[in-house]
């Protein structure tokens, strides 16, 4: 099953904003306007360009003129704040929708040590002016060349502040003559800027969409990204036939990407004498909403997902734990998996007994539940005009006998199956059988195919299966990929547990290569050693270790790795959440994540060597994962970076047996 029955937390209307006006003499009345036509905020600069002369004004020649120009400055330096003058935000109007925008001219890292020191002391102010508004949103503009003072002073005002939330400003393509640096070079930029902070989670990246944009691999990497809102300048808008400005084919396909995002977007209006009532910035606002609601319609499994996309949830327990009874009945929903389940069952039969005898096939289905195999096994047997006999053992006492007028197990046999099905209470495992089985059926599998401890299960029921009995499902493999994305890795830190894996729906990530096969079980395993009574001696059979190499041709940042499993079920009849051959419209699992204690900057031409194991002990079950990383050089690999191994002995996350 994908997983537990935590609430999502509810998504957020796409918010609109405006940027205009700046130090414009009627800027409360514009304000004002903008609120009215419908924009949910304006960005605003916090001072005014007189406010630079802190940085140029020149010191008088005149010794006595001199010394108060120096002793102003150096009061000023002492914390003499702004005049009345230099402040642009100054009515309460504006402070409750404003995002208080810091001033271009700043310079943190100049080589000029007056410059560079008045800087950080104006950004110091304009960022306290800003907390003392109640102002929860400040943006800030993009480094200029060097940035570790930058980063520095930054991540010194956050942690020195606690202020919620930093906006960098950055164009989505550089202004370069080198195709490299144009695509690439901001997202470095900000990767090294965000490295430098220590990928505090308060610091993300109001991204300025520039007129050419760079290619889809590129594009992808900004959507793992925390982009917290999406700049567009009004003059990269086309005018259609009628006269409306609208966006390239290209500009529209990249806004919707941030539109199922839920960020912000802003509208910077290249006009600057803008009159106050004027209404035309309505119609920059109203193409934004129309996109948002024009998108298309939703499948099933997208559904299915809203509200869960990249929330974290912790993996089910199924062996501890007795599902709950939202969860069963969200799960039968999944019409595809038991269509499936439906078909294989079907062709065993098929396969298994000559359409003309009478003999019987024995099926038990391990782990029923509520009883959704039972039926589709029953469904599969009338189709193929075979007779069977089924058993459904199911260990949660509460899907076994539940309310009247809801489904369980007892209720099922009482009104639907009659006595064409046994039930029986039990750990499969631990199940008396009054008789071997033909097939056995199960739907124990987890995100990552062996994470709910079908191996275990399995191993445990073989014990009652003919010598020629056959399992369905037949097999599974797991699958990882490497991932980028700094929303999982916000979630992961909110947690504060870098060492368990996660089912999660994928959407702000990027995956930075195909999935690779880490291991597979087969069922039933022949080759099992077994005591006097058919139970298995140890689960060291179970013990696994895979090293998964991925090459990158391009660079990236590493949070994690992604985790999947395909399935056969019976022959050719297979299951699967590989995003390249996920079975269509199937949503009863999202995929698995394992986290990064820390990201790791990958180099382009960076070699990823990914290490899993899974591990075991009589009482449980656990996953352990390191990643090295190393750049091919002519003569050798060269270590780039090397994570800690994470959860060793199972110290933060295991699964009980």
């Amino acid at each position: 099953m994908s997983d537990s029955n935590d609430t999502p937390p509810i998504q957020q209307n796409v918010a609109v904003g405006y940027w205009g006006a700046n130090e414009n003499p009627k800027v409360n009345h514009i304000i004002s306007h903008i609120r009215n036509i419908g924009y949910e905020f304006i960005v605003l600069p916090v001072s005014r360009s007189s406010f630079s002369r802190v940085l140029f004004e020149s010191t008088p020649e005149d010794e006595e003129t001199k010394q108060v120009f120096l002793r102003n400055m150096e009061e000023w330096r002492a914390g003499i704040p702004f005049s009345r003058e230099e402040l642009c935000l100054q009515s309460a109007e504006s402070l409750e929708v404003a995002v208080g925008l810091t001033s271009p001219w700043i310079d943190l890292d100049s080589t000029d040590s007056r410059i560079r020191t008045n800087s950080e002391i104006a950004l110091r102010q304009e960022f306290a002016w800003a907390i003392y508004l109640g102002i929860g949103t400040v943006m800030i503009h993009p480094p200029k060349s060097e940035f570790c003072n930058y980063a520095r002073t930054v991540w010194s005002i956050i942690n020195g502040t606690g202020h919620p939330s930093v906006w960098m400003q950055l164009p989505l393509t550089l202004d370069s003559d080198e195709p490299r640096k144009k695509e690439t070079g901001s997202w470095e930029q900000w990767t090294k800027f965000r490295t430098l902070c220590s990928h505090d989670t308060r610091l993300g990246i109001a991204l300025y969409i520039t007129a050419d944009l760079p290619s889809e691999k590129v594009l992808e990497r900004w959507i793992a990204e925390p982009v917290r809102a999406v700049i567009i300048p009004t003059d990269i808008f086309l005018i259609n036939a009628k006269g409306y400005p609208v966006l390239s084919k290209k500009h529209q396909s990249l806004v919707r990407s941030f539109l199922k995002l839920g960020v912000n977007f802003v509208i910077r209006d290249s006009k600057t004498d803008r009159e106050e009532n004027d209404s035309t910035v309505d119609i920059y606002m109203q193409y934004i909403r129309y996109m948002n609601r024009s998108g298309p319609e939703l499948n099933e499994r997208e559904k299915f997902a809203t509200g869960y996309q990249d929330y974290l949830q912790s993996p089910l327990q199924p062996l501890m734990d007795n599902l709950e009874y939202s969860i069963y009945e969200t799960f039968e929903k999944d019409r595809v998996k038991y269509i499936l389940y439906e078909q294989a069952v079907h062709r065993a039969l098929l396969d298994r007994v000559p359409s003309d005898s009478d003999e019987i096939t024995v099926i038990v289905v391990a782990g029923a539940g509520r009883g959704p195999l039972v039926t589709r096994s029953l469904k599969a047997a009338e189709k193929a005009n075979r007779k069977v006999r089924v058993y459904a053992v199911e260990k949660n006492p509460n899907a076994f006998v539940t309310l009247v007028n809801t489904i369980s197990l007892q209720n099922m046999k009482a009104q639907v199956w009659d006595d064409n099905v046994t039930i029986a209470f039990s750990d499969i495992r631990r199940w008396n059988a009054p008789e071997k089985a033909d097939i056995l059926v199960s739907e124990l599998l987890g995100s990552f195919g062996d994470n709910e401890l079908s191996p275990e299960c399995l191993d445990g029921a073989q014990k009652f299966l003919k010598p020629d009995g056959i399992s369905i499902p037949s097999s599974y493999t797991a699958f990882i990929a490497p991932l980028s994305s700094a929303k999982l890795f916000a979630e992961a830190a909110m947690h504060r547990d870098w060492e368990m894996p996660y089912v999660v729906m994928f959407h702000a990530c990027t995956q930075l290569a195909s999935p690779k096969s880490v291991w597979t079980f087969e069922h039933p395993n022949r080759l099992l050693t077994v005591d006097e009574q058919g139970n298995p001696i140890t689960n060291y059979h179970n013990v696994r270790y895979s090293k998964v190499t991925f090459d990158l041709a391009e660079n990236g940042i590493l949070h994690g790795f992604a985790g999947y499993f395909d399935c056969v079920l019976y022959k050719d009849i297979k299951m699967s959440i590989h995003p390249e051959r996920h079975s269509t419209g199937m949503f009863s699992w999202f995929p698995i994540f394992f986290p990064l204690k820390e990201p790791i900057h990958l180099p382009r031409e960076t070699c990823i060597e990914a290490h899993f194991w899974r591990l075991t002990s009589q009482s449980k079950v656990w996953y352990e994962w390191a990643v090295d990383c190393s750049i091919s050089t002519i003569h050798e690999n060269v270590p780039v970076n090397v994570s800690v191994i994470h959860n060793p002995n199972g110290r933060s996350y295991w699964i009980g047996c």
